[in-house]
């Protein structure tokens, strides 16, 4: 068995297409949406980061706002800024691009953010309506990184309802919250959450029919791991060595030789990477989908 691959970089083009189309609409109706970052200082991994969520926002006719603040700036400077850009009509989303200098309180920070503009869909006031959210529609922005590996496994028929689903790794970004999504009504699978105190972690995870890998730990996921057929999403990175282009080799959380045993597979990169930056797109244009409302 060698598994299929959950491409992440065809359906990124395929959701960036909607996307397009429906900033057209938004365009007609006067209500074009926006992106703002918040960079403080220059660090290159977030400087590159910050440049690709532009980049995509250009592929899709998002109007792009950059805000950069020197490394010197102060807790004070920080809120103004995002204060600022909170008021800003033309923003309907906003991202502080992490990680904040140590003196700044960064979850404080990402707290002065205006809910409805969270385009990364971590804010607390986000995730409370998320766990509210039970059944119907969730009008609110989603995490990004859980959203896409749902859309990601839908938009290739993977099947959800009724799925053992085991989730490695218990972060903000992706452990904590995906389980929310996933055993909503209406997408019905049964959700474990793993992490590295768990003991045999390895009987857990060949129990299920579904894997989302998201710790960062190379390699950690063995082909042995694996139930024949499951579907796998690789999310956590680990950056090794340097390529001669300049650019740093990545690695998931999954061994390569569970393609050998997978009924589907999500690659580093071009996974579950390229969906994460387009579902930050769709918070930002359903964001002004609502403000248009």
């Amino acid at each position: 068995m060698t598994a299929r691959v959950l491409d992440g970089v065809a359906t990124a083009a395929t959701v960036k297409d909607e996307l397009r189309a429906r900033v057209e609409a938004l365009r007609g109706l006067g209500a074009a949406p926006g992106l703002a970052t918040l960079l403080v200082g220059d660090d290159p991994a977030s400087r590159s980061y910050v440049a690709g969520k532009h980049r995509d926002c250009l592929e899709v006719g998002i109007a792009s706002i950059e805000v950069e603040l020197p490394a010197t700036a102060t807790q004070t400077d920080v809120r103004a800024a995002i204060r600022d850009l909170n008021a800003a009509r033309e923003v309907t989303g906003l991202v502080v691009q992490l990680p904040l200098p140590t003196r700044i309180d960064a979850e404080a920070m990402l707290e002065e953010v205006d809910p409805a503009k969270d385009a990364d869909g971590l804010h607390p006031t986000n995730l409370g309506r998320l766990v509210l959210g039970v059944d119907g529609a969730i009008d609110a922005p989603l995490p990004c990184t859980p959203s896409a590996c749902v859309e990601l496994l839908a938009r290739h028929g993977v099947p959800l309802a009724g799925a053992d689903v085991c989730v490695i790794g218990r972060g903000l970004t992706v452990g904590r919250s995906i389980g929310l999504l996933l055993t909503r009504r209406g997408v019905d699978a049964t959700v474990t959450l793993t992490h590295s105190r768990t003991p045999d972690l390895a009987a857990h995870v060949r129990r299920a029919d579904v894997v989302v890998a998201a710790v960062g730990s190379r390699h950690l996921v063995r082909p042995d791991w694996i139930a024949p057929g499951a579907a796998v999403l690789d999310v956590g990175i680990t950056r090794e060595r340097m390529l001669a282009n300049g650019r740093a080799r990545l690695a998931g959380d999954v061994h390569p030789g569970v393609a050998d045993v997978a009924g589907w597979l999500s690659p580093v990169p071009g996974g579950v990477g390229p969906m994460t930056r387009v579902m930050l797109l769709d918070n930002v244009v359903r964001a002004a989908e609502r403000a248009a409302r």
